[in-house]
């Protein structure tokens, strides 16, 4: 009874390097896990590490000593964030407090629309199914006012975290950006002795970890600006705010660009209604995302996103269930790890006590 978990056993964890990789990543998964409220700084502290220590590598081809190329990268990109906070910030906040004054506007015209429906389709729609539909709608709408009044509350709370953030986020992103080399040899220290196959998928796994964030950096940018030219020049209303949502959309593969799709046609619609602006507008960001996904994503994760589509939005469910943004930002890269370790992993063909070699061998 027990000869195929014997067998499963005998052929996935026979090599000694197998089972150290596979406890290094319990280990990694039960730390994040179990204390990623605390960890939370660090980890995005490493994302932003991870943005600028390919800028701060190519400094030092041109022989720049590391803390000096570390220190001039986090001077630029401390100039940049103070640009978006006070450049970009004030517009953002200017509109989402015009949207959210438009908004009972907004919703009244929809409640004259969706009153006509029962006349104009007598045959589909019902005058009860309509105001069901209304009530449901105002009951949302209360529900997201209550929600977005609490958080703006939780926020002004939470000042003393946000001033944390900004401090030690900074330090640490210079500190591991001017002491990444010692950082590492200080790790390898604790690592055992027969840990080559740990080493060889972090090295993978580092080197597509850094290119996807670097390359999810460069999409985001790109897809805002595009975005915000477009809608500014066919001057449609809160185009900063809907171009920024364009942009932060492409985090979430697949769903993001349905999602922000809706209050684009709805803000569009309550502007122009369906005239030939409204058409060309949806058929513009029709366009960016046909570029974005078709152009765009291979040029700048050619080496990074070979997956299949069920496979990352598995990935975007699962991780992003376990830690948020967080793990919705990094489902494609941990996507990437897994399939990484399940390349390297060394199987034996054969059961039964009677292992053969490996198919692959773990380490040169």
């Amino acid at each position: 009874m027990l000869d195929p978990i014997r067998e499963w056993y005998q052929r996935n964890f026979s090599d000694p390097q197998a089972v150290i990789l596979a406890l290094l990543l319990i280990a990694a998964f039960l730390l994040i896990w179990l204390l990623g409220g605390v960890l939370a700084p660090v980890l995005v502290a490493l994302v932003f590490a991870y943005l600028l220590d390919g800028v701060v590598t190519a400094m030092q081809r041109y022989h720049i000593p590391r803390p000096l190329a570390a220190a001039t990268v986090m001077l630029v990109f401390v100039f940049f964030c103070l640009l978006l906070l006070f450049g970009v910030l004030p517009l953002l906040s200017q509109q989402v407090t015009s949207l959210i004054r438009e908004l009972p506007n907004m919703i009244a015209a929809g409640q004259m629309q969706l009153q006509r429906l029962p006349e104009l389709y007598p045959a589909i729609f019902t005058v009860e199914q309509i105001n069901e539909l209304i009530g449901s709608v105002r009951s949302q709408v209360g529900r997201l006012g209550q929600s977005f009044l609490s958080f703006s509350i939780a926020s002004a709370l939470n000042l003393f975290v946000i001033s944390v953030y900004v401090v030690l986020v900074p330090l640490i992103v210079f500190f591991t950006l001017k002491d990444k080399p010692l950082l590492l040899d200080w790790a390898r220290g604790f690592m055992p002795n027969r840990s080559q196959l740990a080493e060889k998928v972090w090295n993978e796994a580092d080197t597509k970890i850094a290119n996807y964030i670097r390359g999810k950096f460069i999409e985001i940018m790109i897809v805002w600006l595009v975005s915000y030219i477009t809608f500014a020049l066919m001057d449609l209303n809160y185009a900063v705010l809907l171009s920024f949502l364009v942009g932060v959309s492409v985090i979430i593969p697949f769903v993001g660009a349905v999602v922000v799709t809706v209050p684009i046609a709805i803000i569009a619609y309550f502007q122009w209604g369906f005239s030939a602006k409204f058409g060309y507008l949806l058929a513009a960001y029709q366009i960016i995302q046909i570029l974005d996904g078709n152009v765009l994503v291979p040029l700048l994760f050619s080496e990074v996103v070979d997956l299949h589509p069920l496979a990352i939005i598995i990935s975007v469910l699962f991780f992003g269930g376990l830690w948020g943004i967080l793990g919705v930002f990094f489902a494609i890269p941990l996507a990437a790890l897994m399939q990484a370790i399940l390349d390297a992993w060394p199987r034996h063909r054969g059961g039964g006590g009677d292992a053969t070699e490996p198919v692959e061998e773990a380490a040169a």
